[in-house]
Order: C-alpha cells, then sequence, then structure tokens
C-alpha cells in the first residue's frame, strides 16, 4: 500500500488509455449494498459486431512436451510496497508459512513516499524518507516474526543478494522452529526525477528510456544506489525467480477495475480512472512480464500462480468474517509498531500510522476483504470411459492436463498444452461429440504502452474425443473496443446447453457480462451484452432440466440471475434468489431433478445461503439452508445422493461439508497441504464423492468425500 502518493504525476495520461483499436463492444450497470451504492464504472465505448475467430500461432502443445519435475513447495510474492501482502493477500500467506512452506516477499519500490512517519494521536513529523523506508522495513520484520512465530524483535540475517546488472538489493531471512521467510527490497524509488520529469514505477513500465533510481535504507547492508529502466527490473524478476524456484507465485492486480471518481467515491490513492494505486498495477505488469519469460522456457518448472485485488477492497462488501480480519489485524499492528518499542532500529519501529489497530479503524476497510484478481482459479475435471479423470489447470502460465489411470486416484505427469502466457482460471466443457473444449483468458501482450498491453479470450480443442489437441490455440478476442479495456475482460465461464450449443460468459470493462454462442455448425456468434447487472468477477452458469442454461453473478446488493426462456434463445434476466448481501462469488449447480441449487457466502461472517429454484416456469427460489461454514471465499456445491456437498476454499480442517436435513457435518478428511484456488468436485454415478485440487506442490490430489457417520 502507497499512502500520501502525488497520484497526479503517478498515473498514466488519460489519452494513452484510451487509444482506440477495433475489437467489439459492450455495457453495464450500477448497484449498492447494505445502503451504499456500487461504485460507478468508468463507461466503455460501444463498438461493432464480432471479432473473427483467429488462429494465434506457436501458441499449441508440442508433440512430447512436458514440465520439469516441480522442485519442493515454496512460495515467492511480488508487491509494489512494505504492507501490500498484510493487507492484500494475508490470511493466505501467513496459512502457508504456518504449513511450514518458506516465503519470499519481493518489494519492488521503497515505500518512501513523502518520509512522514506520525504516530496516531502524536505530534506533525518531519519528512525523511530514508528513515521511514527503514522503519517501515524493521515493521516488516516484526509482521514476519510474529507470522513466523517468532519474538517480535527476533534479529534477522541481513545482507546483499547481488542481481543482474552489478546490482544489489538488501535480503533479510529468519528461520524459526522450521518455518522461514526471505524479504528482499529492491528499493526503487516510489518518487524520483528523470532529466528533470518526475518518474515513477508507472512511467518506468510505459515509457521507453525512463530510468528509475534505488536508495538504500540508512541501517541497510546495500551502501549504493543504483538504476532501473524497464528490461531491467524485469531481468530482476526473472534472476529472483529462478534463485528461488517457487511453485506458488502472488502477485498483485495487474488490470484493476475501472472507476469513476466522484464525491461519493472519492478517489483517494486510486489512479485516476481506475481502482487501485498505480504501483500496485505496474508491479503486477512487471511480474507477469517475468513470469511469462521464465515460464515460457522450455521444460521450465511448473509453478501456479494468483493476483490479488488491492483497493477494489473498499468498493465491494467485504468477504471476510471477523476471525479473519482479526488475523490481519494482528500482523498489521506488529507492522505498523510504536515509536516507544524498544526494536534496535536506530531510524524507527514500523509505519506508526498503521499501529494500535488504526488498520482496523479505518472506514476504507482494505483489512476486511481478501478478493483474488480471477476467482475461478483452480483446476477442472472432466471423467471419460472407465472413470477415468481429466484434470486441468494452469502450470508456469501455460495449459496443463493430467490423466488418471485405471484407480482414477493416482495421475501422469503433466502435458504441457501451450497457450501462455495465462490467467489461472480456466473453463471446460465437453463438446456434443465429446471432445474436450478448454477456455482461458491471455495476456496477449505485456508491452509497456496501452496499445501493446492487450487480453483476449482463448479456446484449445481437442481433434477427437480422448485424442490429442489441435496444434495453435485459437482467438475469440475480447468485447471491448480499446486495447487498455481489455485488460478489464473477466475470466471465461462456458457450459453446453442441453441442444448442443455452448454459451461463453465474460465480465465486461462496465462490470455487466458479455456473450458468445458456439453454434452446432461450428461458427460463433458475435459478442452480446446481458441486460443489467453490475457485478464482481466470477461467474457461475449451469443448464436446468429443462436445457435453460442459467448464469449468476455477485453484484454489490445481491446474486444476479440471467437465464433462458426457451432453449436456444438469449439470456434475460432472472428471478432473484431470496436473501443475503454475497460476500463472495457463487456456485450453482443442476439437481438430479432438474432444479436449479445455488450456494454463496453471506458478507462479513461465516453464513452460507443455499437455496433452490425448481424448474418450470414462474417458479420462485425456495431457501434451502443458511448454515455456517468457517472461512472465507468461494463455496463450491454438488448435489451426491439425497444431500448436497459444500466444498469450501480454503478450508482449515475439513475440505468439504454434507448438508444433510438442515445441519452441516464434516465431511471427509483434513487436507494434508494448503489447495491452490478452488478445488473441483466430483460426483460418481453411484453417489459417492471426491474433491480435486491442486497443492503447492503442483500435483492434483484426490480426496474421497467419506459420508457423515449416522447422529
Amino acid at each position: 500500500m502507497g499512502r500520501w502518493t502525488a497520484l497526479d504525476d503517478t498515473a498514466p495520461s488519460r489519452r494513452r488509455l484510451l487509444l482506440a483499436a477495433a475489437v467489439t463492444a459492450v455495457a453495464g450497470a450500477v448497484g449498492g449494498c447494505s445502503g451504499r451504492s456500487a461504485p460507478g464504472p468508468a463507461p466503455g465505448p460501444r463498438g461493432p459486431a464480432a471479432p473473427p475467430v483467429r488462429r494465434i500461432a506457436g501458441t499449441g502443445p508440442a508433440p512430447g512436451a512436458g514440465f520439469a519435475p516441480a522442485g519442493p513447495p515454496a512460495v515467492l510474492q511480488i508487491l509494489a510496497h512494505p504492507d501490500d501482502d498484510l493487507f492484500f493477500m494475508n490470511p493466505d500467506l501467513v496459512r502457508d508459512l504456518s504449513a511450514g512452506t518458506p516465503v519470499t516477499s519481493v518489494y519492488v519500490t521503497d515505500g518512501g513516499a513523502f518520509g512522514r512517519n506520525a504516530a496516531p494521536g502524536g505530534p506533525p513529523a518531519r519528512p525523511n524518507v530514508p528513515a521511514y523506508v527503514s522503519a517501515r522495513q524493521q515493521g516488516l520484520r516484526q509482521a514476519y516474526a510474529r507470522m513466523l512465530g517468532a519474538p517480535l524483535f527476533t534479529p534477522w540475517d541481513r545482507s546483499a543478494l547481488p542481481l543482474p546488472g552489478g546490482r544489489q538489493a538488501e535480503v533479510d531471512r529468519l528461520v524459526h522452529r522450521g518455518r522461514c521467510a526471505e524479504l528482499v527490497f529492491l528499493g526503487l524509488r516510489m518518487h524520483a526525477a528523470n532529466g528533470g520529469t518526475p518518474v515513477n514505477l508507472t512511467r518506468l513500465w510505459d515509457g521507453p528510456g525512463v530510468n528509475l533510481p534505488t536508495r538504500p535504507a540508512p541501517e541497510s547492508p546495500v551502501r549504493r544506489s543504483f538504476s532501473y529502466g524497464r528490461r531491467d527490473l524485469v531481468d530482476v524478476l526473472v534472476h529472483l525467480l529462478s534463485r528461488t524456484r517457487p511453485t506458488l507465485v502472488r502477485t498483485l492486480d495487474p488490470d484493476p477495475d475501472a472507476q469513476v471518481h466522484d464525491r461519493r467515491h472519492p478517489r483517494g490513492s486510486d489512479q485516476p480512472g481506475y481502482s487501485d494505486h498505480p504501483d500496485h498495477t505496474a508491479a503486477g505488469l512487471f511480474a507477469w512480464a517475468a513470469l511469462a519469460r521464465w515460464g515460457g522456457r522450455d521444460r521450465a518448472r511448473p509453478f501456479q500462480t494468483e493476483a490479488y485485488r488491492g483497493y477494489y477492497n473498499q468498493r465491494w462488501p467485504h468477504n471476510l468474517p471477523p476471525s479473519a480480519v482479526a488475523l490481519k489485524a494482528r500482523y498489521l499492528d506488529a507492522y505498523g509498531g510504536d515509536p516507544r518499542w524498544p526494536c534496535g532500529n536506530p531510524s524507527g519501529c514500523g509505519d506508526y500510522a498503521l499501529g494500535g489497530n488504526a488498520a482496523l479503524a479505518s472506514r476504507k476497510g482494505w483489512i476486511r476483504s481478501t478478493h483474488p484478481r480471477h476467482p475461478g482459479a483452480g483446476p477442472r475435471v472432466l471423467t471419460g470411459p472407465g472413470g477415468r479423470l481429466s484434470v486441468y489447470g494452469v502450470l508456469g502460465t501455460r495449459l496443463a492436463r493430467w490423466r488418471s489411470g485405471p484407480s482414477a486416484g493416482t495421475f501422469g505427469p503433466p502435458e504441457d498444452l501451450g497457450g501462455g502466457p495465462l490467467a489461472p482460471a480456466l473453463s471446460v466443457v465437453r463438446a456434443p461429440d465429446g471432445r474436450h473444449l478448454v477456455f482461458g483468458l491471455r495476456f496477449t501482450s505485456l508491452g509497456g504502452p496501452a496499445a501493446r498491453n492487450l487480453r483476449e479470450v482463448v479456446l484449445l480443442r481437442q481433434r477427437t474425443p480422448g485424442g490429442g489437441f489441435e496444434t495453435s490455440w485459437l482467438g475469440l478476442g475480447s468485447p471491448e473496443t480499446v486495447p487498455r479495456r481489455t485488460r478489464l475482460t473477466g475470466a471465461p465461464t462456458a457450459v453446453t446447453d442441453a441442444d448442443g450449443r455452448v454459451h461463453l460468459f465474460v465480465r465486461n470493462g462496465d462490470r455487466g457480462v458479455c456473450a458468445r454462442v458456439l453454434d452446432t455448425d461450428g461458427r460463433w456468434s458475435p459478442w452480446y451484452v446481458l441486460p443489467g447487472g453490475d457485478v464482481q468477477e466470477g461467474l457461475a452458469a449451469t443448464v436446468d432440466g429443462r436445457g435453460l442454461v442459467h448464469l449468476f453473478g455477485a453484484s454489490a446488493e445481491r446474486i444476479e440471475h440471467w437465464a433462458q426462456r426457451t432453449p436456444g434463445g438469449p439470456l434475460h434476466r432472472g428471478t432473484r434468489p431470496p436473501d443475503g448481501c454475497p460476500g463472495d462469488v457463487p456456485d450453482a449447480v443442476t439437481a438430479p431433478d432438474g432444479s436449479v441449487l445455488l450456494c454463496y457466502r453471506r458478507a462479513e461472517g461465516d453464513g452460507v445461503v443455499v437455496a433452490r429454484l425448481a424448474p418450470g416456469r414462474g417458479r420462485r427460489w425456495r431457501t434451502v439452508a443458511r448454515p455456517s461454514i468457517p472461512g472465507y471465499g468461494r463455496i463450491g456445491l454438488a448435489p451426491s445422493g439425497g444431500d448436497l456437498l459444500l466444498v469450501p476454499v480454503g478450508a482449515d480442517r475439513r475440505p468439504a461439508y454434507d448438508l444433510t436435513g438442515g445441519r452441516v457435518l464434516a465431511a471427509g478428511s483434513p487436507a494434508a497441504a494448503p489447495q491452490v484456488g478452488a478445488p473441483a468436485l466430483l460426483v460418481h454415478p453411484d453417489g459417492t464423492a471426491a474433491t480435486v485440487s491442486l497443492s503447492l506442490s503442483c500435483v492434483p490430489a484426490l480426496t474421497p468425500l467419506r459420508p457423515p457417520a449416522p447422529a
């Protein structure tokens, strides 16, 4: 988090953000929660019809291609400022540390802002940027010591790390009772001048010939300054990836939401026109540029990715229960520190503005949510002949497929199916002839200027059922007409209807939903916009017993529902589910009787809503249950015999819950290791069920779910 930043000098110009190029067009709407109006999106341009479907050269699977063996579980995080991880990635961060997974956190800028380190209620502080940088780094050492279970002021091993180009960075390392954390401070200045022109991380990303200097903290083992160009920073991040060999890389949001700033939605530290700090966005883009290069190497080591929203947290209903908020506050309090603490650091003992529960008291509420940029991340599973499984996921920013043996519990090595760089969320459907269709969101271009920074929806098709895949991916375009706005395109959600048509849905730049349809003759429709809606990223779709497609998304007030009125027809606004301001994105499935089942978490608590829409026109939603399930994040849903199984993301103890007679009973065994993304729920024809998850080892795990013991 970068506070007190003069953003007029840090954001890309409006003209650069609106460079035109023809693709397609969309529209959207607005709403609110608990008396608050939803934030207004920046209106997007309307454009002409369907983009052509094109083959993308050099993206397909190479014959015999595969991944190198995965290394031991390790996490690397790439941040803009000290405290970004504490605000936006926890509780996931402390979960990994508690499990014994080593974590390396890389801080790109020095976080110096304007150098005022005033304690709440204390006298005004004089600007001293080097001292403030040092105090923030000390605050991080305190927070990580607490997360490792060590005393707050435990000494760290601090050294200068050699980097490409003769540069150095400070690396601080602490090992405590088998748990390990590394903090890497690159030290690029938040505010500097290049030939008399103000420069920062955004301009380093955008502008050729821009250089950004470093400045070491007073107590740092790094004793001199260095200079970074755009390529230099990418080179250094690739070097750090190679040094750490992580199996999971966390980044900030490279593609934040568009945002109208007004009296009801003041800009604060946002960049103009978008809902996040400009340094967060630039750090996310630099990270993904490095990931694309590192992951593009032949037989690269596999790794998974997660990106996290930033200031988005303050503009949507809060999704963490009080226990998770208190956990985040505990570590932010250690980071904030106090000027009276005996930490032993002459420049200061933390970022004092965040000490003493200040983060908890803030009306911005950043601490009260943790939002993945791509909430649909996780494995996707299809069952084949004999119960064999095909599991799809994203490794090294490329599509991977694992196939099970006859026992369905053991998997072969992952096949590299290319397509990268891909976002971690996929959608996989079966075509009427049995072929697998895999949809993803591709970082088609990661250049600096807006015109060279593009995203698009892509598709890989099986040639024959059960066989290999085509030699190249297909580009399906984006429902946006301006290159910068293609970055607002959501990850795809696809479903095959009863007549064999494939419906493809994405969130658009106005926070509405756009769709394309693949007909049974293999032709794609233009993008079209669904009526209304103002939803978060993360959609759910299903086909009911009458063959009608239903789509769901979480707005700031309610669950939005779209549905067909007749098979093959367009989607219209559907019947609204009965209750609850959603705290997270929904899941939806079709029950054996043809009814639609919907599940979502309520805001700011452990409450979950499960609702049912009976088949037939004119039917209304009925709430099936309102259980309480500890944790946070998306809840997966599946019918199993006469019961419903609920699968929370990141469950602390149990991988699933069996909803029986309105009660929640733990089912299955405790998860052996932290999962990455949302697990898939698999229900066999005999009614037995299992979860399929991807752990930090980059290997799918099949966990059978035991039926609950009789009461």
